[in-house]
Order: structure tokens, then sequence, then C-alpha cells
């Protein structure tokens, strides 16, 4: 930690191998795989321990099936409930027979929708997760937690953490990962930048058994929440990029909100934010290094700020 912060860490809660449920990876000459450390050269995938069996099986599938690509591509692919979702980040125009050669490359392979940069190619059915019992129907290019298991902790996390809260306000939502579990049990307002994962969210937030849940389309690195709107909630939860929520947390630092949930995939930007709450009188609780990113640097955290009494 920095600038004097000290916390408890608790020992890392580890994912099993064969557990990543989506990838980004790019294709090239019949090569796919990740990019080498610190290089733009493709390392060949010829075994994975980190991505589920299927979702590699897909992968050594694809290799042989996009010839007809004339420029090194990434490939976004997910492991959904309904099938594979393929998501094509390329340099080459869509026209009728790249729409075309993708239909033919991907069939029978079980992938139930193609998207080629901002395009939708085909959809069989649409993608779909499971986020705390809720049916989701997952936006193209969408982020989601890495694998089940690193979601379902960080989520029994942040459970306990707003404990009986009433009303909770979910920052930087996605399509619900905290927004839908939460709301079982209280009141949420959803704020997320990315329209197309609010729009899944709302949507899945109709499900029976829910309280209501709210949603704003908001850029919060330019415009986080203020103070008369940060002190009506019980309980605020952030799940930010890697760039962390520096804006979001020098309000939160100076509101009245009485518990933070902080869920980070980035340890460098959760110390500095962290350092700004305890600074503005907030105490840190044990943090809890969850390893879903297994043989890598990355880490997830996840832990509580709570407000000291005044």
């Amino acid at each position: 930690m920095q600038a004097g912060v000290t916390a408890e860490v608790l020992a890392p809660i580890i994912v099993p191998p064969h557990s990543r449920r989506r990838a980004a990876l790019e294709i090239s000459c019949g090569e796919i795989g990740f990019h080498a450390v610190k290089s733009h050269e493709i390392v060949d995938m010829r075994e994975c321990l980190i991505l589920t069996r299927g979702l590699f099986a897909l992968v050594q599938q694809l290799r042989s099936r996009f010839g007809f690509l004339k420029a090194p591509a990434d490939l976004h692919v997910t492991e959904t409930l309904t099938g594979f979702d393929l998501g094509v980040r390329s340099p080459q125009k869509l026209n009728p027979q790249m729409s075309a050669d993708l239909a033919g490359a991907v069939a029978g392979l079980g992938i139930v929708r193609v998207s080629f940069n901002n395009a939708l190619v085909l959809e069989s059915a649409p993608p779909q997760v499971e986020v705390g019992g809720v049916r989701v129907h997952l936006p193209p290019y969408s982020f989601l937690q890495s694998t089940l298991e690193g979601e379902a902790v960080l989520q029994e996390r942040v459970r306990k953490i707003v404990g009986k809260a009433k009303l909770v306000a979910d920052l930087f939502s996605g399509v619900g990962t905290f927004a839908l579990p939460l709301a079982k049990k209280a009141r949420v307002h959803a704020v997320e930048q990315d329209a197309l994962a609010l729009a899944a969210l709302a949507e899945a937030a109709k499900s029976p058994g829910l309280k209501p849940v709210t949603t704003e389309r908001r850029d919060l690195f330019k415009l986080p929440l203020t103070l008369p709107e940060l002190n009506s909630y019980d309980a605020v939860v952030l799940d930010p990029p890697r760039a962390g929520a520096e804006a979001q947390v020098r309000q939160l630092a100076k509101s009245r909100v009485p518990v933070i949930a902080y869920v980070s995939c980035n340890a460098a930007s959760f110390a500095r934010d962290a350092a700004i709450l305890v600074q503005g009188g907030y105490r840190l609780g044990p943090v809890t290094p969850i390893d879903q990113f297994l043989w890598s640097s990355h880490i997830e955290l996840v832990a509580a700020f709570v407000r000291n009494k005044r």
C-alpha cells in the first residue's frame, strides 16, 4: 500500500485450472494464441491449462478455418450457457464475401453468434450467462468475470460487505455482476458507461424476485457521482477497470456513505484509491486476493472500506 496505509491481506483464493471462460486471442497465418510478454509475437497455442476444455477445443478448430483473413485479427471468444460467442476485430471491412466466409468458418462449432468489428454477422441464439441466478443476454465483446469460480467468490464477498443495506449504488456495473445478486435484498442503482451492457442489465433486472434496479448511463471518470447523490446510499460497490476510480473515490472520500465494497483488478490503482479513502476517514478491512488469472502477475482484489464515526 502507499501513503502509510497498511492492510491485512488474507490468503489468496485460487481458481482451478481449465476455468477461464473468455479470452482475447490473435490469429494470423495459421497461428492462434496470446501475445508473448511485451511483444506482438503470437505464442501459438497447442496446450492450455487456463481456458475451459470446451473453449480450448474451439480455439484449436478455429486455427485452420480463418485462412481467408488477409491480416492479423483479434478473436474475442466466450463460452456461454447457450453456446460460444465469437467477436472478430480486424482492419478488414465487412462485405458479402466476408460474411459468407465467416458463416462457413464457424459452421458446426457450436458458435451461436459472430460479430465482426461492430456488425452482427449471424446469431442463431442469444448468448446467455447466469448472474446471481438471473439469465443475462450478453452483448458482443462484453466484459465478464474471467471465471465462474472467481465471480462467485467476489459476489459472496461483496454481499457480505454490503450487509443489510437497503439502497446500494453499483458503480461500473457492467451487465450486473453485483447489481443482480444484490437486488435480491436491496434496491440498486447501477451506473455504467457501456450502453449495451446497461441495457442487458436493465432487461435482466425485470426477472421475478428482484427488488427494483434503476440504471444510468454515465462516464464516471468524467462525471463521478456527487456528494448529494452519494449521501443517499447505504452502501456503494465499485468495480472499475484497471485505471481504478480516482475521480469517483475523491468524491466518496468526502461522503457519508457508511460502507464501500471495492473490487479491483489492478493492485497499483487499488492502493492509490485506498489511500484516498483512508485519508478521507474510511477504515480499510481485510483484502482478499482472488487469483483467476493463473500463472500471470495479475490478481483480483476485494475489500471493505467502512466510514469511521465522526
